[in-house]
């Protein structure tokens, strides 16, 4: 990920592997396949969305993600907070290839407070190619390489501390 002053997502240590002394409980949330947003709904009464940037950016401006997206002249950024009862759970980075933003897919420069997950999980041509689990600090993070109609995307989640990821 991009060391950028203007993220709001500081360097992650990635894990070349799960780490071995990963709780499960903690495991079972970083390694969740469905919908994160619909996961973190079960444990408040409301979940939104604060955008803190919405932006094309160059490669050169991924850093180490780009060993992860295909080559794009632009890639679209979506920064977001995303908050559970009011209180900050999780820092999500999007990071999109302007391939993949073709024909209906081209609504995702367009969620302001929709959460992706309710983008991304409403229709049945989503796929995971993995989830790597990291460290920023004592906070966990993951990120993953999903494809919407087989068209790549990176999502970047890190876990804040009232995230309900702690509370197990």
């Amino acid at each position: 990920m991009s060391t950028s002053d203007a993220s709001i997502i500081k360097p992650i240590q990635w894990c070349a592997i799960e780490p071995p002394n990963l709780p499960a409980a903690i495991a079972d949330w970083l390694m969740e396949l469905g919908s994160m947003t619909r996961r973190f709904e079960l444990h408040c009464q409301q979940v939104h969305v604060e955008p803190q940037r919405e932006c094309f950016i160059s490669r050169d401006e991924l850093g180490e993600e780009a060993e992860h997206l295909p080559i794009s002249e632009r890639y679209w950024l979506r920064e977001i907070v995303l908050c559970g009862d009011n209180q900050p759970w999780l820092l999500g980075r999007t990071v999109i290839p302007e391939g993949t933003l073709s024909g209906p897919d081209r609504a995702l420069v367009d969620l302001g407070t929709l959460p992706l997950g309710r983008y991304l999980f409403g229709g049945n041509n989503l796929t995971r190619d993995y989830i790597q689990v990291g460290r920023q600090d004592e906070l966990w993070a993951r990120r993953s390489l999903l494809r919407l109609s087989g068209k790549p995307l990176l999502l970047t989640e890190v876990f804040l501390p009232a995230s309900p990821l702690y509370s197990i």
